[in-house]
């Protein structure tokens, strides 16, 4: 959003959600790159909220978009909505996100924030390119395996949106993940047995970097985050278990 929204774009608009930002997986992080990426998080939210404030009557939510990346690679700890990042580059991107998306709520707007995880879906996501490549027999894990997934159906994506934008006890912050995350060693085999195909070709995690750059790194953070908040909410979630959303996109 390369400027403040016109007044007119929010008449009668009573709730907003906030899904604006480059695409953090596609192309190296260059300077550039990494510049892209928060101008069009942080600076485009900024944007909108000039435009909320200019309106006459505000909406009155905003629910805004973050990113299980705020907590960084945190091995295997169980890491709730309160977890603190590690202060690596998404840590900070995600931090200063979500600080935008807050001030919002010095002009009555209320905001909650969500923090998606791994989505699966069949239109876009982590999905389809996992598919290409166990459909290629290709799949395997990373490494060992041992990394932590924080996966979410997209259905479940959507459900928390509209639970956060209806719900006026919704005003935090809330992770957009499964209740049950996994090791990549169960992702992977799960992946496999809907597929029909083996994993049998495991990716040593240093080819990621050589493929991807900074963002192959990240690609293999371990990440075991638990919805305590989402839960908190009532939000009854239709996949908990990974091996159900696989089979509904297989």
């Amino acid at each position: 959003m390369s400027g403040r929204l016109p007044a007119e774009a929010l008449a009668g608009v009573d709730g907003i959600v906030n899904l604006a930002g480059d695409n953090i997986a596609k192309g190296r992080w260059t300077k550039a790159k990494k510049r892209r990426l928060r101008e069009s998080r942080v600076l485009g939210t900024r944007h909108l909220i000039e435009g909320i404030r200019a309106a006459d009557p505000k909406p009155k939510v905003l629910v805004s978009t973050s990113a299980i990346g705020f907590y960084g690679d945190q091995e295997h700890r169980a890491l709730h909505e309160g977890a603190p990042n590690e202060g690596d580059f998404l840590g900070e991107l995600c931090q200063a996100w979500e600080h935008e998306a807050i001030t919002a709520r010095a002009d009555g707007v209320r905001v909650p924030i969500v923090r998606i995880g791994i989505v699966l879906g069949k239109g876009g996501g982590a999905y389809p390119p996992l598919r290409r490549i166990f459909k290629m027999f290709a799949g395997g894990p990373i490494g060992l395996g041992k990394a932590w997934m924080s996966w979410v159906h997209l259905d479940d994506v959507v459900g928390i949106f509209l639970r956060c934008l209806d719900d006026e006890n919704a005003r935090d912050i809330y992770n957009a993940t499964a209740p049950n995350p996994v090791p990549n060693s169960k992702f992977t085999a799960e992946m496999a047995r809907t597929l029909r195909r083996p994993a049998i070709a495991p990716v040593p995690p240093f080819m990621l970097r050589v493929m991807l750059g900074e963002f192959g790194k990240h690609a293999n953070d371990s990440q075991k985050v638990m919805p305590l908040r989402t839960i908190g909410l009532g939000y009854e979630y239709k996949y908990s278990e990974v091996g159900a959303a696989l089979e509904s996109l297989a």
